[in-house]
């Protein structure tokens, strides 16, 4: 079984202490590197280490504190089997308030050999000082069962730490499918690992309204449950056909009545109040939202008088929203916000705000009276009429409002909060906090976790620069970030957190450390240490893609295949006949040689059996293919524009043409907008003979064509994602074509790299 050498050494300094501890009564050594996410400001190991033992108990010098330190008990007890005692005043481990510099959630942490003190400056920090005490200790720390044999020490330490931003955030969505309250505990014990700090919950929507409102009993009796639709129709697909189980429904959110089948479930109030308690304990913030004025189909169907009209469903785009032009429509709105925001003891709620269909808008007598009545001009402005009506309401119960970039149209209130989810509306963050806005940064081409992940998706999270086109000013009013889990096409929760773990890790340590103490190499080795600790909790994040082999390789003469996992715990199988690996297929266990042209299969697997992804490359034994005889005049290439609204690429010529465009670079032209399928022509103008390896990156599919041959498919609907495919060419010109589509604002780049590893700048690169 292939594992990483740092894992082997790290077992064999383990076990070496642990014969070491057997002739001596000392200070067990500590051999563990000390490996914390998010990075801490600062961590100064100094001599010795603290050793858990049955007799520790942990004392709060500040009474509000005892949540925090039966938390910390609990977490260390089920490994141990230790009873650990708390008391008021001084303990083995101490919990204190007191003023420690930096934004809330700042703390400090002592560890000597007989001691541990953390002080933060508020609960949260001490629950942060908490979440960086429990990294300190083993992995074997999170086993629910008693682990015997090992000794709880953890090295002396002298952290100080403090958050970068005051939110981190993560929003789940439990409308498209729904999770059970043990489901979204389970993901908050994560977040407070990670220390991240606010959980907004995505409540309603069109698919399913999930909380109990007391006043409107229908909205749980009949808009919790529906009868599978299509995402549901294409979960219960890919389950069979990938014979994935984490793409089936699950069966304890189905119910037969009158011989329909039915899927959902709700929260109630009772349900509310106990998923608060669980994340208070864990300084985690929580912030309902209910989508309005749109995506509120399952309480515009079920109540009259919210709706334009009596007929509801799908407009155009999207569903029939509430209508703003009705009293009836805006009292309902109301009192279903006063129900939620009696539960809810924090700042914030969220209106959304996104995504309104205004078609029953234009049409309707009430909303057109409505706009005359107040001199609004079209139906955004009566858009931002509702929000702004609304946000006096929450006011009013002493709340404050965010929603989705679409709150900017039609004017912004001086009150509310903007998260910015639209990644191609690149000025929102900009014009917000222009306006002295708070924003909290969430763009979809990063933060959408429901995005399928690829090996550079960690890193564009990590690497996002927050302070872009902002001035010290405008920076200061970004409030954080926070990754979004969208579930149309996330059924279970164990595919839930394989979609968010171990992105959400990425998320934390942006939110949280300074952009200078950060370091993608570093945070790598770091997150790598991670997965022991988050298999022994059970949680069922993605193993990261697999690294030291493209999609297409091309090599002459011999070839060799290096492959690489981030995860230490992960064992790798592959075929070369084209079946899909098993436990029984061979064991990659170093380099392999290619002499051959060779399809190779490979698959991760978790220690305990799960199967990971399926990664699939080819190796191709090559010769240096000719350069054409050809004189193109202009640099650059040639882009023509069709007005495609499909989702493959070889059916983009069908559509027509609105233009045709020269790019210098594979790019998208600054004109073409909307539905795009471009078609790029011209010629790759190799420098010499080399292997050239192309990168192409996009949102949605596109395809690489050099010589007449395929050289990377990046074809079909998907978030930014890179596929990358090597060529053997000889000095000269190569025709290329490059084709590429999107209707939502996209990507599209390709990176060129010699042999040397060395990118090529794209001036040298084409011409037609």
């Amino acid at each position: 079984m292939t594992k990483c050498t740092h894992k082997q050494l790290m077992t064999a300094c383990m076990l070496a202490g642990t014969l070491m501890l057997g002739a001596c009564t000392s200070t067990p050594p500590v051999t563990k590197e000390v490996s914390i996410v998010p990075i801490t400001n600062h961590l100064e190991e100094t001599n010795g280490a603290f050793v858990l033992k049955s007799n520790t108990s942990i004392g709060v010098i500040d009474a509000e504190l005892i949540p925090a330190a039966e938390y910390l008990a609990d977490m260390l007890s089920g490994a141990t089997g230790y009873d650990l005692k708390v008391k008021e005043g001084e303990g083995t481990i101490t919990l204190a308030l007191g003023d420690v510099q930096g934004k809330e959630g700042a703390y400090t942490l002592t560890a000597e050999s007989d001691k541990v003190n953390i002080t933060g400056n508020s609960y949260g920090g001490v629950i942060a000082g908490i979440e960086s005490l429990r990294q300190l200790f083993p992995p074997q720390i999170e086993s629910k069962e008693i682990v015997k044999g090992t000794d709880w020490a953890i090295p002396a330490v002298n952290i100080q730490d403090a958050p970068r931003f005051e939110w981190r955030g993560i929003m789940l969505d439990v409308s498209r499918h729904f999770y059970t309250i043990d489901e979204v505990k389970e993901l908050l014990d994560v977040m407070a690992l990670y220390k991240m700090n606010k959980f907004h919950w995505h409540l309603t929507d069109d698919q399913g309204w999930r909380i109990e409102i007391k006043k409107y009993p229908l909205l749980t009796e009949k808009g919790a449950w529906r009868k599978f639709n299509s995402h549901d129709r294409e979960c219960i697909r890919q389950s069979k056909t990938d014979n994935n189980p984490d793409m089936a429904i699950p069966e304890d959110k189905i119910r037969i009545v009158e011989g329909d089948t039915l899927y959902g479930g709700y929260y109630t109030q009772e349900d509310i109040k106990d998923v608060i308690a669980y994340a208070k304990i864990r300084g985690i913030d929580i912030i309902p939202e209910i989508d309005m004025p749109g995506h509120m189909l399952a309480a515009v169907s079920n109540y009259e008088g919210v709706s334009c009209f009596n007929e509801t469903g799908w407009g155009s785009v999207f569903s029939s929203p509430v209508c703003p032009g009705k009293d009836s429509a805006l009292e309902f709105c109301k009192n279903i916000y006063a129900e939620l925001i009696a539960l809810f003891p924090y700042k914030y709620v969220h209106i959304g705000g996104d995504e309104v269909e205004k078609t029953n808008w234009k049409k309707c007598p009430d909303c057109q009276k409505r706009m005359h009545d107040n001199n609004l001009k079209t139906e955004e402005e009566l858009q931002s009429w509702f929000i702004h009506d609304m946000e006096r309401f929450f006011n009013g119960k002493g709340k404050e409002m965010i929603g989705w970039d679409e709150i900017i149209e039609g004017g912004l209130s001086k009150t509310a909060t903007v998260m910015w989810w639209r990644s191609w509306v690149k000025d929102a963050a900009t014009k917000a906090t222009a306006q002295g806005n708070p924003v909290i940064f969430t763009p979809n081409g990063q933060f959408y976790l429901d995005y399928a992940e690829d090996k550079n998706s960690m890193a564009s999270i990590y690497n996002l620069d927050t302070t872009d086109n902002l001035t010290p000013e405008q920076q200061s009013l970004i409030l954080g970030v926070q990754g979004n889990i969208w579930c149309e096409w996330i059924p279970s929760n164990a595919r839930m957190q394989y979609m968010a773990i171990p992105r959400l890790l990425a998320i934390a340590e942006l939110g949280w450390s300074k952009p200078e103490q950060k370091d993608w190499n570093a945070f790598k080795q770091r997150l790598s240490d991670q997965f022991e600790r988050l298999n022994i909790m059970g949680i069922n994040y993605r193993i990261p893609d697999l690294e030291g082999f493209n999609a297409v390789n091309a090599f002459i003469g011999e070839g060799t295949i290096n492959v690489t996992c981030l995860d230490p715990t992960a064992e790798i199988h592959y075929t070369t006949d084209g079946s899909t690996p098993t436990l029984q297929s061979p064991v990659y266990e170093g380099p392999i040689k290619v002499t051959e042209t060779t399809d190779f299969t490979f698959c991760t697997f978790r220690p305990n059996g799960k199967k990971g992804d399926i990664a699939k490359t080819r190796f191709i034994k090559s010769e240096y293919t000719p350069s054409v005889t050809a004189a193109p005049s202009n640099p650059g290439l040639k882009a023509t524009w069709h007005e495609f609204k499909g989702n493959k690429c070889s059916e983009i010529e069908k559509a027509p043409v609105n233009g045709t465009y020269p790019v210098e670079d594979v790019m998208i032209p600054k004109k073409v907008k909307g539905n795009i399928g471009l078609i790029i022509k011209g010629y790759f103008n190799a420098p010499q003979d080399d292997i050239y390896t192309f990168a192409l990156l996009s949102d949605d599919g596109s395809t690489l064509t050099i010589d007449s041959e395929q050289i990377v498919d990046n074809d079909g609907p998907h978030g930014p994602k890179e596929i990358v495919g090597q060529k053997a060419l000889a000095k000269g010109y190569h025709p290329m074509e490059l084709r590429y589509f999107d209707q939502n604002g996209g990507q599209l780049k390709l990176k060129v790299t010699g042999s040397d590893g060395k990118e090529i700048p794209f001036t040298h690169l084409y011409a037609h």
